[in-house]
């Protein structure tokens, strides 16, 4: 794999990846519009809903949920890495270090961090990844250190 980096069409098992392995997705545009309609549903707070009222808070202008930039972050991972049997977590940790904000085209690079083969369960093993959501401008917007579920080939 030259310089790490991962490019596939198919299905990736755990004994198709190492440590330092990277994957990058496509993107994601987002609008003020896309923000808005988000946020009524899931998380409607006054800096997701409202410009005006967002130039007034911590945010100083309108930005788009955690959890909005966390469910892109999700599809564009689902897209760019595709784990046999789907991606499926096993605890995350993540964090916001700058808003996304309308006008952001996000995409995500994810770097394996770890591999740990399962001592009791020989057809799977747990995949620490780190993604990063990333804009336009190359600047966080999310990081995400989430340990996935693996599986090896039948």
């Amino acid at each position: 794999m030259p310089n790490n980096s991962y490019v596939t069409s198919g299905t990736i098992y755990l004994e198709d990846l190492t440590v330092g392995t990277v994957f990058k997705s496509s993107e994601h545009g987002l609008d003020a519009t896309q923000i808005r309609d988000f946020a009524r549903r899931f998380d409607p707070q006054p800096f997701h809903l409202d410009e005006e009222a967002a130039r007034n808070t911590f945010f100083t202008g309108l930005a788009a949920s955690g959890w909005h930039t966390a469910a892109i972050t999700m599809k564009l991972l689902v897209e760019s890495v595709p784990l046999a049997g789907g991606i499926i977590g096993a605890g995350s940790e993540i964090t916001w270090p700058r808003p996304t904000r309308p006008g952001d085209v996000l995409h995500v690079v994810s770097t394996v961090m770890d591999i740990a083969p399962s001592r009791s369960r020989p057809d799977r093993g747990v995949v620490t990844m780190q993604s990063d959501t990333l804009n336009q401008h190359g600047e966080l917007c999310q990081r995400s250190v989430a340990r996935l579920l693996a599986f090896r080939r039948g």
